[in-house]
């Protein structure tokens, strides 16, 4: 190998690759990574110190949406942007009314797992959100479609407050057993899997019965199904930035919905309790902003630091949005030959996790995309 053909970055330090394992050194070329030190080290390689993660990965993110609904290519451009420059560099796509695949061509936007349309009923999720179906039963077709235009998962709204009962309004399922275990069951034969909106406690009984493979929200959970939960290797996206806003919800809910609203600050209150016995009895964390919406790109950091808030450990927390959550959808942490996605950090991230909010440099697919701030 000659001095030209070395490689263009070196990352000296400590460099984690998963639980339990580090190395001091990676090199960079062609926008893959080595952990062996070349012969030659190259005329041009620039050198990058600190504390290096692989890619942060926001596991509930919705680029594309807005608060109003679907947002133009452009909006959709600078909150994967956002996303990137707070070091995600994966994001599994929770939702979104707009076909975002061109991003799969940028090479310079986060890698992107789509679950397609959110697939709600009329007038029991946000206008312009989802996939409305009119008729229940249409929910496995549905699923089979979005299966078939996106990235291996579906999203599906488990319940929602339900308005047509007046005073007496409040979060209840929106699908019959049946229906959504058939839907489920469609999915999973096109090889896809499923994930779920749920808030209530009513509605967890019958996604366990159905097979569903992960869980957003979870607020509902009651701890006497959390080890069950846990054993069928079903996971939780606590999302705790949104549940942080349950408290607003209920204030605008107040006078007409006081069932919906009671229940809406009862859950806001024990969010950090739930979080912490979720992660206590074993069952998989994930950790995902909910970002689109009513929630900010780019605050992987902060949805972090909610997490150690309830009382799960900094080190979990970390590996959580990072490895582990890559080994979750499927990609690569740092191997021989793995593309180049990683996160630079002046100290280590496990012992304060507000470090999470500085990145040194992010690299996505050996180039730096966002330098040292």
């Amino acid at each position: 190998m000659s001095a030209s053909e070395g490689p263009t970055l070196h990352v000296h330090g400590r460099v984690l690759l998963g639980d339990d394992r580090e190395v001091g050194d990676i090199w960079v070329k062609d926008g893959r990574v080595s952990l062996t030190r070349p012969s030659a080290q190259g005329t041009n390689m620039m050198t990058l110190e600190g504390w290096v993660l692989p890619g942060l990965v926001d596991v509930h993110c919705h680029i594309g949406l807005g608060a109003d609904g679907g947002v133009d290519a452009a909006t959709a451009q600078a909150q994967a942007v956002a996303d990137r420059d707070a070091g995600v560099l994966l994001v599994r796509d929770a939702g979104s009314p707009v076909d975002t695949g061109w991003v799969h061509r940028r090479p310079d936007l986060p890698r992107l797992v789509r679950a397609g349309r959110h697939l709600a009923r009329p007038k029991r999720y946000l206008r312009g959100y989802g996939l409305e179906l009119e008729d229940v039963h249409d929910l496995p077709g549905a699923v089979r479609r979005e299966a078939r235009a996106g990235d291996g998962w579906v999203k599906i709204v488990g319940d929602w407050i339900d308005r047509s009962l007046g005073d007496e309004g409040d979060l209840r399922p929106l699908w019959p057993d049946d229906v959504l275990a058939e839907a489920v069951a469609v999915a999973h034969a096109e090889a896809a899997r499923v994930t779920v909106h749920a808030f209530s406690d009513e509605v967890i009984p019958s996604l366990l019965a159905a097979g569903v493979d992960c869980i957003e929200h979870g607020t509902g959970i009651h701890p006497d199904l959390m080890y069950e939960i846990s054993e069928r290797g079903v996971a939780v996206t606590p999302t705790l930035l949104q549940i942080g806003e349950f408290e607003r919800i209920a204030a605008r809910a107040d006078g007409r919905y006081p069932r919906f609203a009671a229940r809406m600050r009862a859950l806001h209150a024990r969010r950090y309790e739930q979080a912490r016995q979720l992660f206590e009895a074993g069952i998989q964390v994930l950790v995902g902003t909910d970002a689109g919406g009513t929630i900010g790109h780019g605050r992987i950091a902060d949805e972090c630091a909610e997490l150690v808030a309830a009382g799960i450990p900094a080190a979990d927390v970390v590996a959580a949005a990072s490895w582990q959550a890559r080994e979750y959808l499927g990609y690569a942490a740092l191997v021989e030959g793995s593309s180049a996605d990683f996160v630079v950090y002046p100290s280590d991230p496990r012992a304060d996790v507000g470090v999470l909010r500085a990145p040194t440099a992010v690299v996505l697919r050996g180039q730096v995309v966002a330098p040292a701030r």
